[in-house]
């Protein structure tokens, strides 16, 4: 039910997607601070102390390690992950590097999820903008509904994918505690730019930042 879970939030997003792609989502930017508030909240409560209590004196190298590779990927992705796509292109053709990291990101996000429910949640949370913003990408840059369904479809298998492993893969399981640092990193580099990113010259309005108190409080009693 998990599996089916993360792959249904990309399939919110993408219907959410369908019903405002005619017209201006305004809500947007406080669904957006809400999910990132949220996504933080649940990393800093549940996952980040588990992972500097089992993961000894150089934890912290992985959680910087995952900061860096949030970075790469953004370089490539053009900041999708924390809901910003800047890609321009004439050719309406598979957008293959957003994909790749994009893909990379998700599965990533996957693997803490085993035995994590806040994190689970947190993850839900976090992909239902995410996959609302790329559908009216793809909406907007004219893509094929083909090509739009292809791309989301398999984006969405990612993060279950990551989960299964984590899950069911040894050798994961092994190093549970470093790939989670690293999931950290991601999670904190992701989170905090959708805080900064979701709000004009860095202000919050009010409805803004009742978003964030509510996430903090409902992600700190999950």
């Amino acid at each position: 039910m998990e599996y089916i879970a993360l792959f249904l939030a990309v399939a919110i997003g993408y219907g959410i997607a369908k019903i405002f792609q005619k017209k201006e989502f305004t809500h947007l930017p406080v669904i957006l601070a809400f999910s990132g508030a949220f996504l933080l909240s649940t990393t800093l409560f549940e996952l980040l102390p588990e992972v500097f209590e089992n993961g000894g004196d150089h934890i912290g190298v992985f959680i910087m390690a995952g900061i860096l590779l949030q970075i790469i990927l953004d370089f490539f992705s053009k900041g999708a992950e924390h809901g910003h796509v800047h890609i321009h292109t004439e050719q309406k053709i598979f957008p293959i590097a957003l994909f790749l990291s994009l893909s990379a990101h998700a599965l990533i996000e996957g693997f803490p999820l085993t035995n994590h429910t806040a994190m689970f949640y947190g993850v839900i949370v976090h992909k239902i903008p995410i996959a609302l913003i790329l559908a009216l990408f793809f909406h907007k840059a004219k893509f094929k509904t083909t090509t739009t369904l292809l791309f989301l479809t398999l984006f969405a298998i990612m993060t279950p994918l990551g989960s299964f492993l984590m899950d069911k893969v040894a050798f994961f399981q092994e190093y549970a505690t470093q790939i989670n640092a690293i999931a950290i990193g991601i999670f904190l580099h992701v989170s905090t730019t959708i805080l900064f990113e979701s709000s004009k010259n860095h202000s919050f309005s009010f409805s803004k930042m009742t978003a964030v108190f509510v996430a903090v409080i409902v992600a700190y009693f999950l």
